[in-house]
């Protein structure tokens, strides 16, 4: 198990299966409380759901193509150190939080999704941490997998950058979790992605979960510029797909570094040796800093044609929080509407993975989600 500072757990998940894991040495209490971005990752609190757990992710902005993805945060913060994370200027209260009753969440989904029964959700948990970082996070993953097992229109999605997946292989998943990696070149990893596990053994962590069953998902998210990019991204899929199969894969999604001007700071502050700042970059309307458009656009291509030569080009594939105009320029193509693009992953998913969906989707039903996109003819 990782090393914690502090293990405390609320007296209201004393008798949870979680809590019973993690040894005498726990204390137990409320919160510490801890607002120091890098010294609160090593202090880990267990405790119960408070308020609402399953909703739109946040970043859900009707100017640009969303994949309008739920989630369920019951993980808060993360024992790795992107340098790129935005949690550095997002947390206050930094300590490491993971919710224990799981029971609560899964009754929060169950009783939300029944509403839209004709609907996928792709329900991540990911939104304020890394699903499957350390034992007592995968502990509680598993937990969720199990419960997941039964709702036919609901499809849990736990994305990690590292590579303990061991508690989930051999569960019960009835084809209903994906498993997802960030995947990025080594440069990346080891100057930008500090404690994550190496590529190798990410790659190995998929083959196993994949052999279990599990479908995986790929983020080429956040693509980052370097002297030697594009070699080094082609390498990475040709390393990708030399171990797993694209049947395997059921989406791929694809972006670039991103982040708002008061985390430039925080960067620089937290990790000074990073040279993510460096790179000219322009201001969006939605207050997040990106490569100019015609580098993102280069760098989307490249990795589209890297994706074909290995072999990939039939695995769902999406740009994340970019504009209509960028989708065209890579695509040649682009989604009408937020709900047109949540329409195309759920048909992808029905058509490349049967089983996952109970029936076809239904176009008109998505593309009357009451998602107000502002994107078309601007």
């Amino acid at each position: 198990m990782t090393r914690f500072r502090t293990i405390t757990v609320h007296p209201d998940v004393s008798g949870s299966a979680l809590a019973k894991r993690l040894g005498p040495e726990k204390l137990t209490g409320d919160s510490p409380k801890i607002h120091d971005y890098r010294h609160g990752k090593r202090n880990l609190f267990v405790g119960p759901a408070r308020g609402d757990m399953f909703h739109l992710c946040a970043s859900l902005d009707p100017r640009y193509i969303c994949c309008s993805t739920h989630v369920i945060p019951h993980i808060s913060n993360c024992p790795f150190e992107c340098t790129y994370c935005f949690l550095q200027n997002y947390l206050t209260d930094t300590t490491l939080s993971v919710v224990a009753d799981t029971r609560v969440i899964l009754d929060e989904v169950r009783r939300k999704t029944s509403e839209q029964p004709w609907r996928l959700f792709r329900i991540g948990t990911w939104e304020l941490g890394d699903s499957l970082a350390v034992p007592p996070i995968n502990t509680a993953a598993a937990g969720l997998v199990e419960g997941f097992r039964e709702m036919d229109n609901c499809i849990l999605k736990l994305r990690t950058k590292g590579a303990r997946v061991e508690p989930l292989l051999d569960l019960d998943h009835g084809g209903r979790t994906v498993v997802s990696w960030t995947v990025n070149p080594r440069e990346v990893i080891v100057r930008e992605e500090i404690g994550t596990a190496s590529m190798h053994d990410r790659i190995s962590a998929m083959k196993l979960v994949a052999a279990a069953g599990y479908p995986v998902g790929l983020h080429f998210d956040p693509m980052i510029l370097f002297d030697g990019w594009e070699k080094a991204y082609r390498d990475l899929v040709q390393e990708i797909f030399s171990q797993l199969h694209p049947g395997q894969v059921i989406w791929i999604s694809v972006g670039s570094l991103r982040f708002n001007p008061e985390m430039k700071r925080k960067i620089e502050i937290n990790y000074p040796a990073s040279v993510l700042t460096a790179q000219e970059m322009v201001l969006g309307d939605d207050n997040k800093l990106r490569y100019l458009r015609p580098m993102r656009v280069r760098m989307y291509r490249h990795l589209l044609q890297c994706l074909d030569a290995a072999g990939a080009g039939e695995c769902f594939t999406y740009l994340c929080m970019e504009r209509w105009n960028v989708w065209e320029e890579v695509f040649g193509r682009f989604p009408k509407s937020i709900g047109h693009l949540d329409y195309l992953m759920a048909d992808s998913v029905w058509r490349r993975f049967p089983g996952m969906v109970r029936n076809r989707p239904e176009k008109e039903r998505y593309l009357a989600l009451e998602y107000p996109f502002k994107g078309i003819g601007k």
